[in-house]
């Protein structure tokens, strides 16, 4: 818990313009239930003069880190029961800054319901989708007649199969979703 103190100490005295023996003083004020106000009018000479605006932002910062950080322990958890945590992995979720990038990561691994793109895999579109994406010279319509079969009845659904199968792909893929975020923003 100490060392868990000493490193979002750290991270948030540098967003704040301050040391981060300051903002471990003023985080352990905070932890042992003093407000804000009363920290930055009485209790200055432990958290090394922080003022109003820096402890407003250090506390919102803490709430933010700590919500994170509890969010990266049950993904972690999560994954890790699935079977599926690598050390690759591992690090990725522990390097995320965001809650919007942790859950980015973890969408690939959370449990879900049945979606489209399960059942078209189900009915065995997932090589369409693949070859749609790999040849991008070839038309999809006739791609497509191969898989035509009981539970693929025209092209029309095959075709609606491999869409589901890559547009689920696409919204799982941590980087690309980065990406598209950071653009629009």
């Amino acid at each position: 818990m100490a060392s868990d103190i000493k490193r979002i100490a750290t991270i948030i005295a540098a967003e704040i313009g301050a040391r981060p023996e300051q903002a471990a003083a003023a985080i352990g004020l905070l932890d042992d239930g003093a407000t804000v106000p009363f920290v930055a009018r009485y209790r200055k000479e432990v958290t090394g003069g922080l003022d109003d605006t820096q402890l407003r932002d250090l506390a919102e910062r803490l709430a933010y880190l700590r919500e994170l950080d509890a969010r990266r322990d049950t993904i972690l958890g999560s994954i890790r029961e699935q079977g599926k945590l690598t050390e690759e992995l591992e690090a990725k979720i522990a390097a995320a800054v965001t809650k919007a990038e942790l859950e980015d990561i973890y969408l690939p691994y959370k449990p879900k319901r049945r979606t489209k793109a399960e059942i078209a895999r189900e009915r065995g579109l997932g090589p369409l989708a693949e070859a749609i994406l790999a040849d991008r010279t070839a038309a999809p319509a006739e791609l497509a007649l191969a898989y035509i079969s009981e539970d693929v009845v025209d092209t029309k659904a095959a075709l609606e199969g491999a869409r589901d199968i890559l547009s689920e792909q696409f919204a799982e893929n941590a980087d690309l979703v980065g990406k598209l975020r950071g653009y629009i923003k």
